[in-house]
């Protein structure tokens, strides 16, 4: 009896481009995770990261009111400093910009500890972004922090930095010896879920140590069919949103969901809630909807499994 199985093709790889798979490749507890990981963070910040520890991915609130938020992969290094990094598929109807500022203020803060005498190490929000934030900027990695205006660096302990995959898709295909070690990250991480591609994601793989372990830890989380489940309801709930916004256009709605997919919207963050597939966050940014309506659907639900009303 043939077994039921979510993964197209026993070669099929996960996109590294969904969130929960993007996570679980740089998260898993394998050598081969941590030192694909290591690698990649190297390229980014082009030094040499030593050791890395992995750490909550929900930074705690310090009052009531405050926001709470999720990283995909947090890290600190051997020196002290942390980092962040996210994937971001879409631009949203906010400014990207401003939720990555927020957020590495976010885990600077948090890493800032009394008797410090403010001499907190940097913290670092790294984006991987399958979007284009600045347009007029040709090079795929752009890096941000707080100047004068005259240019003069304040300190060096904000950082922002956007990996922007858009600008280095037109170089597949391109002979991989005349490639930077950051064209190949971007061409694997565009790329690796894609079967069609193989044979040149393979080449790749065999270029770079860095990115041949990120291919074996993803091959290994590859095999568990829940990863498969979450990335599916993740993708079905963006198909659903991208539809019900270009019927609300075809209908001449400018602004806003159209009630059709908002409701599609609220029905995927309710099952990916119940088949607990993510954090509030991640789910919210999946279907697009606000985070605060997302955690009043949690408690809704988990008011309703209390007492026993499906």
């Amino acid at each position: 009896m043939a077994t039921t199985t979510l993964r197209p093709s026993p070669t099929a790889l996960l996109d590294p481009l969904c969130d929960s798979s993007f996570k679980a490749m740089f998260t898993a507890d394998t050598k081969e995770s941590n030192a694909a990981l290591k690698d990649f963070l190297s390229t980014i910040l082009s030094r040499e990261i030593m050791e890395i520890q992995l750490m909550p991915n929900e930074p705690p609130t310090q009052v009531a009111k405050e926001s709470q938020m999720s990283f995909d992969v947090s890290v600190k290094f051997n020196d002290g400093e942390r980092a962040d990094i996210e994937v971001q598929t879409r631009s949203e109807d906010y400014d990207y910009g401003d939720r990555a500022e927020i957020q590495v203020a976010r885990l600077l803060s948090t890493s800032n500890m009394k008797g410090d005498n403010w001499d907190t190490p940097p913290a670092y929000q790294i984006s991987v972004l399958n979007f284009e934030f600045d347009k007029d900027d040709s090079s795929p990695l752009s890096w941000y922090n707080m100047r004068k205006a005259d240019g003069t660096q304040l300190s060096d302990k904000l950082n922002v930095v956007f990996f922007d995959l858009i600008k280095i898709h037109k170089l597949f295909g391109k002979p991989v010896e005349n490639l930077s070690k950051l064209e190949k990250w971007g061409l694997f991480l565009s790329y690796a879920g894609d079967e069609r591609r193989a044979e040149y994601i393979d080449r790749l793989t065999q270029s770079e140590e860095g990115i041949m372990n990120a291919k074996s830890s993803l091959c290994m989380v590859s095999e568990d069919e829940i990863k498969w489940a979450q990335q599916n309801s993740i993708f079905k709930a963006q198909r659903d949103y991208n539809t019900g916004m270009q019927n609300a256009e075809k209908r001449g709605i400018k602004k806003g969901i159209a009630q059709g997919a908002q409701q599609t919207a609220i029905s995927n963050a309710k099952n990916l809630l119940q088949m607990n597939l993510g954090t509030p966050e991640q789910i919210a940014q999946a279907v697009s909807l606000p985070l605060e309506q997302v955690l009043s659907l949690k408690e809704e639900l988990f008011c309703k499994q209390s007492v026993g009303v499906k």
